[in-house]
């Protein structure tokens, strides 16, 4: 042995470390989740219906509205557009809640179709973004251009020193960011078009960063060996975003004006605990997927230039708020450890099991997994508790998650939360697979992407 490294005498010679050591040994390997239900589904006496269909947010970047900023974590607006279409002989004019509204697809998605709706988004950045794309629409174009075509170049606004600015962007390119924030900021609001000329600017400006900067989203932000990025990108890139905004208000106020003024917003609000005047026909949502990902580390660029978040602080105090990721805080973890939650069988067992494997393994990078598994589980719990009793008779809550493989143990996430909506009442009404995924720890291991259908009797 050296190091942490090991001889195979499958692989012949090769050295290889511990990560590709327990991918070799996993009991996982070639494994599915088809086959790894099973006892789920027994239970609960319903089987998966295979509907494959392009769920992705990825369409949206061509679609009107939708494009305005990229959400590489959400779905595709034909999705949404195919459950309103599903469902409307069962509610003519229904009234949707998304309550993890993201860049807000499923809200923009039901005003198009004059539909009420109502988000709730703790991100605020996000939440910025999905009003903007929904309460914007009324804005003349030709304003628009014509604030952009004044700005004013003599102004500066420094990039946010907690985020290491310097290693993000190029030196020049990053100046030309920041004249170009300065010069958004410094538009005057003497009225509310204005304003909503400002926002759809500092919209416009949030969704080329990533594209400006030495780094990546897909899906996780990183940096990207040789990326280069040309000095004018800003300024090329921000014209371009202007124009496209344009080009949409144009087109919704040409073809879609008796349905500007539909009642849409997103809440700045934590849909575990706020409670909602309205009541709704579709709960349509794609929670927070248990995989690793930091949602609000992903965004922490965009955030930070806009004056969403001036420290690291004010970002962990958005994350340790929203359903758990396992790249929170260990005392974060350890409190949720020593209080009462929801749980039931299944979960325990998946925390055994977990902690099992850990143990087997040697190692892993949060030995305290069992707990934040079951913490993922406790907070959509309080999520689905808070929003069903705003949910009417008759009403459907929909969503659209991930199962997941987390140290060798399979977590059949659809079915869990399937089985916390029974137990609070609704029927299960379907779960359908939209398409195959591949675990990121064991890359033959086939996950799935599932529909949950649920429906207050």
């Amino acid at each position: 042995m050296k190091g942490s490294q090991v001889l195979f005498p499958e692989l012949g010679s090769v050295e290889i470390d511990a990560r590709k050591r327990n991918i070799l040994r996993s009991p996982k390997k070639g494994g599915c989740c088809s086959v790894d239900s099973i006892p789920y589904l027994e239970e609960l006496g319903i089987e998966i219906i295979e509907n494959g269909q392009p769920i992705q947010f990825t369409s949206n970047i061509n679609s009107h509205i939708h494009r305005w900023a990229p959400y590489v974590q959400g779905f595709s607006a034909s999705f949404v557009q195919g459950i309103f279409d599903r469902y409307k002989d069962d509610y003519e004019n229904p009234v949707v809640l998304d309550p993890f509204a993201g860049c807000g697809t499923v809200l923009v998605q039901a005003k198009l179709n004059g539909f009420k709706s109502v988000g709730t988004e703790l991100n605020p950045l996000l939440q910025f973004i999905a009003n903007t794309k929904l309460n914007c629409w009324d804005v003349s174009p030709s304003y628009l251009l014509k604030t952009y075509n004044s700005l004013r170049k003599d102004h500066i606004l420094s990039a946010p020193e907690f985020l290491k600015s310097t290693s993000q962007f190029n030196e020049l390119v990053l100046r030309n960011l920041e004249r170009l924030a300065g010069s958004i900021e410094a538009v005057q609001v003497k009225s509310t078009q204005k304003q909503k000329v400002k926002d759809l600017l500092r919209l416009a400006f949030s969704a080329i960063l990533v594209d400006c900067s030495n780094l990546k989203r897909s899906p996780c932000l990183g940096y990207v060996k040789n990326k280069y990025v040309d000095d004018s990108a800003p300024s090329a890139l921000f014209g371009q975003k202007v124009r496209e905004i344009s080009d949409d208000l144009l087109l919704m106020q040409s073809e879609y004006g008796e349905i500007i003024e539909t009642p849409s917003e997103v809440r700045l609000a934590n849909a575990m605990d706020y409670t909602h005047r309205d009541k709704f026909d579709l709960m349509i949502t794609s929670p927070p997927y248990m995989n690793g990902l930091d949602y609000v580390m992903n965004y922490k660029i965009e955030m930070g230039w806009l004056g969403f978040a001036d420290t690291q602080k004010e970002l962990k105090k958005v994350k340790d708020e929203m359903v758990v990721c396992d790249n929170v805080s260990k005392g974060l973890i350890r409190k949720f450890s020593k209080s009462s939650s929801y749980t039931n069988d299944w979960l325990e067992a998946i925390k055994e099991r977990i902690r099992k494997r850990i143990i087997k393994r040697g190692a892993y990078r949060r030995e305290d997994m069992p707990y934040i598994v079951h913490k993922y589980f406790d907070d959509l719990y309080k999520v689905m508790k808070n929003i069903l009793p705003s949910l009417k008779r008759g009403g459907r809550f929909i969503m659209v998650i991930g199962d997941s493989l987390i140290a060798d143990v399979y977590i059949p996430t659809d079915l869990l939360l399937a089985r916390i909506g029974k137990d609070l009442g609704l029927e299960i009404e379907s779960i359908e697979k939209a398409r195959e995924r591949r675990s990121g720890q064991i890359r033959s291991y086939k996950l799935r992407e599932s529909i949950i259908i649920l429906r207050k009797r």
